[in-house]
């Protein structure tokens, strides 16, 4: 059945349909009341009224759906099968990645701060999200420095007869010795939860009240204990700039569009106070403002994001459009969510902020885009290729002598790291020290998954090495049965031995060719040059991390193997604590002791059995 008979029989009910091309990809998903009606503005010269539809349907040959029985459940399948299959036109947020947020398991009696990136509906308190992992550290060191919470996990927490580190040195109450009830454990999370709420002045209030309340009653360690938290709160709270009154959670939203590229900056307010920033560049195929933040909004909230009160944007959504996303908002967040479009107040004067926002950071991309386009023609024209390879894949790999062997894969497109195209593989195959090998194996099991969603061919393969490495690479491209596809090796500068009077001195990195002898030399300090040694560089350093920190797990292991009670668990422990063995054989038994899960005895038998090693 052709494209035009399917069209015809679609089915009248709500429903999500898929636009493949001839090879069965998938092109555009797209959800609609519905179906038959929907599609077919498809076939209707100039119905649909936006330039990217022309491009589309040059490039359709197929069509598929999936039919729902409201317009909300299209909506969330429209969400997932997005996810799944990367469509090309439909919005891409390239720099979408999941974020940290705390959270707060309040239904246990003695609840612990965690940092996690899946929100999950378990009944814990999730505040956030924070885009600068750093800056949650610091967060919840703070935390814990104002507010004496306890750090073990759920699983360590049990009767003992004496605190850990943290209870000796940190202040943690040590609920696990039973120094602390419940209900007065219970009085320093409200004060948590409040203090990260936003509701500071009642914190605030609480803690002074309680602070006198010591004071009369003579408890004056006490009284100095919350005098100090008073101040630690006061401190805190004159670093923050609030942009509100009212403490409301709030995502503000705007749209940027200027030739054909789109921006969306997203300020992240919780309690009042701006917490975050966080732009996105779209593809910019899409040609009406209010779909575009429409798809950005679908594709934005999905998944583990903590979802708001409240969401402003800066485009007017239909009305249908935005009841619908306040629909589904809502049943993510368990409460009502409003979408809104100010023209004026104070969410108007936010809408304003997140454009000029949007507008610099597009300028800045397209600054960015102009230097990389530059580099990109300049390796096309260098290297002879067809066209400038917007999307570079670049490997290498890492052991010593053979010993855990590993290889990275590097993603660049536009000249700009992918970190979600960064891959890292361990080698099977190859036993002894034969990089060659390695290196066929890694690329032959890549290759194999070039149908895969996420593992498209890239217009250029670069391995880090020269001709011998150049030569496994082709060879698996080669038995992969794939044609038209661009290596090249990239090879570290060497030294040169002078002559005579020469000094000599070293050269610049090389570039090596299928079928040529000589290599490609660029002008030291090229654009083009550049680029690709930040490409091999950043292969060089993923491999080069994944293989130092499977060999100091090897190392831990190799050297507790054999100690009572020291099993796979709590060696991934010490290693994630103490980071190697000579930072655990440094320690102590007590600190050893002090590790979650590790019971004093068997500290006490790790710290002999290191101290007798011999190494």
């Amino acid at each position: 059945m052709d494209f035009q008979a399917k069209v015809e029989h679609l089915p009248a009910r709500p429903g999500v349909y898929l636009l493949k091309d001839d090879r069965g990809r998938v092109l555009y998903v797209g959800k609609a009341k519905n179906l038959r009606v929907r599609v077919r503005t498809y076939l209707r010269p100039g119905a649909d009224g936006r330039q990217r539809v022309r491009f589309l349907m040059n490039r359709v040959s197929d069509l598929d759906w999936v039919v729902t029985d409201t317009e909300k459940e299209a909506l969330i399948l429209e969400n997932t099968l997005i996810k799944r299959h990367r469509p090309r036109y439909n919005v891409d947020l390239r720099d979408d990645k999941t974020y940290l947020s705390l959270r707060l398991d309040v239904q246990s009696p003695f609840p612990r701060l965690s940092m996690v990136r899946q929100v999950k509906r378990d009944g814990a308190l999730y505040l956030g999200p924070y885009s600068s992992a750093r800056s949650l550290r610091e967060t919840v060191d703070l935390i814990q420095r104002i507010f004496p919470l306890r750090q073990c996990r759920d699983r360590t927490l049990r009767p003992r007869a004496r605190p850990c580190l943290y209870g000796q040195v940190r202040g943690c109450r040590a609920p696990c010795c039973g120094r602390i009830t419940e209900e007065a454990y219970r009085e320093i999370v409200d004060q948590v939860v409040a203090f990260l709420k936003g509701r500071a002045g009642s914190l605030l209030d609480d803690l002074k009240r309680r602070m006198a309340g010591a004071a009369d009653r003579l408890a004056f360690e006490e009284a100095a204990q919350l005098r100090d938290r008073i101040r630690a709160v006061e401190l805190t709270l004159e670093r923050q700039k609030a942009v509100t009154h009212r403490p409301v959670d709030r995502d503000v939203i705007a749209l940027v569009r200027d030739a054909g590229a789109s921006e969306v900056v997203v300020l992240v307010i919780r309690a009042g106070n701006l917490i975050d920033r966080r732009a996105y560049g779209l593809d910019g195929r899409q040609a009406d403002a209010a779909e575009v933040l429409a798809q950005f909004l679908r594709r934005y909230y999905r998944g583990d994001r903590i979802v708001p009160a409240e969401v402003v944007v800066s485009e007017p959504l239909p009305d249908d459009e935005a009841g619908l996303l306040e629909d589904w908002l809502g049943d993510r967040r368990g409460r009502r969510v409003r979408v809104t479009h100010p023209k004026r107040g104070e969410k108007a004067a936010l809408v304003r902020l997140a454009r000029e926002n949007a507008a610099e950071s597009l300028a800045e991309r397209w600054r960015t885009r102009a230097g990389a386009g530059a580099a990109l023609d300049e390796v096309r024209d260098r290297l002879g290729l067809g066209r400038s390879p917007r999307r570079i894949e670049c490997f290498d790999v890492s052991n010593v002598h053979g010993h855990e062997a590993v290889a990275s894969r590097v993603l660049f497109e536009d000249g700009l790291p992918r970190k979600d195209g960064y891959r890292r593989f361990r080698v099977k195959t190859v036993s002894g020290a034969d990089d060659y090998a390695m290196l066929y194996e890694v690329i032959s099991r890549r290759l194999a998954r070039q149908d895969r969603p996420g593992w498209e061919l890239p217009d250029l393969l670069l391995v880090d090495g020269g001709k011998g490495q150049l030569g496994m690479a082709v060879r698996a491209v080669a038995d992969a049965g794939i044609e038209g596809l661009a290596v090249a090796g990239i090879a570290k500068a060497r030294t040169r031995p002078g002559r005579g009077g020469d000094p000599g001195g070293a050269t610049v990195d090389r570039l090596f060719l299928p079928g040529r002898t000589n290599p490609v030399v660029f002008p030291p300090r090229s654009a083009g040059l550049l680029l690709l040694q930040r490409v091999r560089d950043e292969a060089h350093r993923f491999a080069v991390s994944y293989h130092r920190r499977r060999r100091r797990k090897a190392t831990l292991a190799s050297a507790l193997d054999g100690i009572p009670g020291v099993g796979e668990k709590r060696r991934a422990v010490l290693l994630r604590r103490f980071g190697s063995l000579d930072g655990l054989r440094a320690a102590g038994v007590d600190e050893i002791a002090a590790v979650p899960g590790i019971p004093r005895a068997v500290a006490e038998r790790i710290a002999d059995g290191l101290a007798g090693d011999g190494t």
